[in-house]
């Protein structure tokens, strides 16, 4: 039976088994909604109230929620049969407390009776995903975006930076430029998390974006679920630009570019042009429309004397990578650890306990 390899996202969990040139067989969403005892949804009921975030900003937050998730996953989804579970191999949110992945290990050993366990962080396996081992990521993630010099493996957390945005923060802003610019429609979330996935771009640059800011000629109608129509313009670039200019979200930061160069600075500076010659854009927002072509741009026209430059995958890899860059690289490096016995066993966990997981994985 081939490892299990689970990446839970704050906004969806990627799972399936270590065939590292296909794509994850699950991905489905994190958040959940609690169910009464009986198992019935009352007409009445609100579903804010029963909605439950497992993970939240990357880091699991809810692990009586957790645990029902990753049951269905298993079992449901993958086919797991109690008695007989396999070995799991989990991706590791950037700066993890070591608490929480003791919570793991144990969660799975203690109540899953896995066979076998082994977490790598996200960074150093979204790099695998292209063929490095050295470079540097940058994940813009449903709840944060992680920026990570990785060297031979291994992150360089001296010089990684977490910046708290991230794509909900982004659904969030283009709610509020629409409702500016559509006064009287009532806005759901969920319907512009739909809108940001379909119109969403990127400007050339800063000078493009201010023309556009000012420009009506970008305007197009739009039909809501709900039957409600409403304009659509300059506010979809809003969203791209922000990611280059977070003044726009009230934040007194750099722009994504400039702090990756910046990340970069605290390593050793023989070690610099590898790093960010080697950049990896990861995330389901960075394959957003003019993106890559804008972070090029302005990597050109960065204040570091080497320009950061982007790896491309590799062509026999599953579309979409970036959305699950780091599943694809936990499946290779599953197809590591576990046959050479790398991985923590179930003895190994019962001799010494869940602070195994730091002498082993990490």
């Amino acid at each position: 039976m081939e490892a299990v390899v689970v990446d839970a996202g704050s906004k969806l969990l990627k799972a399936g088994p270590a065939v590292p040139d296909q794509a994850p067989s699950m991905i489905i969403p994190t958040h959940m909604k609690r169910v009464p005892e009986d198992g019935s949804l009352s007409e009445n009921s609100l579903c804010e109230d029963i909605v439950v975030d497992p993970v939240v900003r990357g880091y699991i937050r809810d692990w009586d929620a957790m645990e029902d998730l990753l049951h269905h996953v298993l079992y449901t989804g993958l086919g797991w049969e109690i008695g007989n579970e396999g070995q799991i191999l989990f991706t590791d949110p950037l700066c993890t407390p070591k608490a929480v992945r003791e919570q793991l290990v144990q969660l799975m050993f203690e109540t899953f009776n896995i066979s076998g366990f082994y977490a790598s962080e996200q960074a150093v396996l979204s790099l695998y995903a292209v063929g490095r081992i050295s470079g540097c990521t940058v994940d813009i993630g449903h709840g944060k975006i992680d920026i990570a010099p990785v060297i031979e493996g291994a992150v360089q957390h001296i010089a990684s930076r977490r910046v708290e945005i991230g794509g909900v923060d982004l659904t969030k802003l283009l709610a509020q430029e629409l409702s500016k610019s559509n006064p009287g429609v009532n806005f759901n979330l969920s319907d512009v998390e739909k809108l940001k996935e379909k119109f969403s771009c990127c400007a050339e640059d800063e000078v493009a974006y201010a023309k556009i800011v000012n420009s009506h000629d970008v305007e197009e109608k739009h039909m809501l679920p709900d039957g409600q129509v409403i304009k659509i313009g300059r506010e979809k670039y809003t969203v791209g630009e922000a990611l280059f200019q977070p003044s726009i979200l009230g934040l007194e930061a750099h722009g994504i570019v400039e702090q990756l160069v910046r990340s970069v600075t605290p390593v050793s500076s023989e070690n610099h042009k590898q790093l960010l010659e080697n950049t990896v854009l990861c995330g389901g927002t960075a394959s957003m429309t003019g993106f890559e072509d804008r972070f090029q741009r302005e990597a050109g026209l960065c204040s570091s004397a080497i320009r950061p430059a982007l790896v491309k995958p590799p062509e026999y890899m599953p579309e979409n990578l970036t959305h699950y860059s780091a599943w694809v690289g936990g499946a290779i490096l599953a197809k590591v650890v576990f046959p050479q016995n790398q991985h923590v066993t179930k003895a190994d966990y019962d001799e010494t306990g869940p602070s195994i997981v730091h002498r082993k994985c990490f």
